[in-house]
């Protein structure tokens, strides 16, 4: 029996501080839901989108609750706590593809030696913006590559589902619809297509001279060498990591026009590129945020 592809759920993004990546994430134009605590010591403002896929600005809401749960061996704190440790407080630091398994993906990261930890079960409530309040529940699968200390993949099953209702959040200024690519570097794509490949359980995998492309059920993950990065994203890097690094997201937008106006009336500095909008990471917004114009 061959799987369906996982689809890409969310993207992980750490912040120092999430009053300022609200301000951030506002300023390029989206709409950010309303501060949630994790049980676990941590907090995020999600900003959802039309395409079911989210970005997750993380921030520590206690620390005392953060050190209890990683000595507790809570993976995705640890793992944040690292991230934190080796690279930056603001950065990109883990791809989420959905699932309706959890279990059997984490079986299968166990069995290919590349699971980063246990299964984490938790809920947490969620308030939209009528003001009512549901309660959300997930169940996390991690794998992770020794290789790759700085990047975390792991699947999200919904146990209790995010209210389906959500369009006010998903509607935004700038005209993103969702998600079309997420761009990691490295200097040895190929290295990691088998990692990928039991991650993305079915999805398509291509080479190219810049690196792999894999087709997830709703968006591209591209593994590219910093030419890769320079040449698609004018994003120059150091070639001495030769780990997987989370770089850019590219978001899909009905109206480029939309785009560049309301960056232009928020002051956001940005470039052009291959027909793209660039905004450089920034307190806040710790990846590269690119725009297309995509139907």
């Amino acid at each position: 029996m061959v799987s369906s592809p996982h689809p890409l759920d969310h993207l992980v993004l750490p912040t120092v501080n999430i009053a300022m990546a609200r301000e951030r994430l506002g300023k390029l134009g989206f709409t950010v839901a309303a501060d949630a605590r994790h049980p676990f010591g941590t907090e995020n403002a999600c900003v959802f989108f039309s395409d079911k896929t989210y970005l997750e600005p993380l921030g520590v809401a206690s620390q005392e609750q953060y050190e209890a749960s990683i000595e507790e061996g809570n993976v995705f704190v640890a793992r944040d706590q690292a991230y934190r440790f080796r690279v930056s407080e603001e950065g990109f630091s883990a791809i989420v593809l959905g699932t309706k398994d959890a279990v059997a993906d984490d079986k299968r990261f166990l069995a290919n030696a590349m699971s980063a930890g246990r299964m984490l079960d938790f809920e947490r409530p969620m308030r939209m913006p009528d003001g009512s309040e549901t309660i959300a529940g997930f169940r996390l699968a991690f794998a992770a590559d020794l290789r790759s200390p700085d990047f975390l993949a792991f699947c999200c099953q919904r146990i209790n589902p995010l209210p389906a209702d959500r369009d006010a959040l998903e509607r935004h200024a700038n005209g993103v619809t969702g998600i079309a690519r997420v761009a990691v570097s490295t200097p040895k794509p190929t290295v990691f297509r088998g990692f990928f490949e039991r991650v993305a359980d079915g999805s398509k995998i291509s080479e190219h001279s810049f690196g792999l492309t894999i087709e997830t059920a709703n968006a591209r993950i591209e593994v590219l060498t910093p030419q890769g990065m320079e040449a698609f994203y004018d994003f120059p890097l150091p070639t001495g990591d030769p780990g997987l690094r989370a770089r850019a997201i590219l978001f899909r937008t009905c109206d480029l026009s939309v785009t560049s106006s309301h960056l232009a009336a928020n002051g956001v500095t940005y470039t052009r590129k291959n027909n793209r909008i660039l905004a450089k990471p920034a307190p806040g917004q710790g990846a590269l945020f690119a725009f297309e114009e995509i139907a």
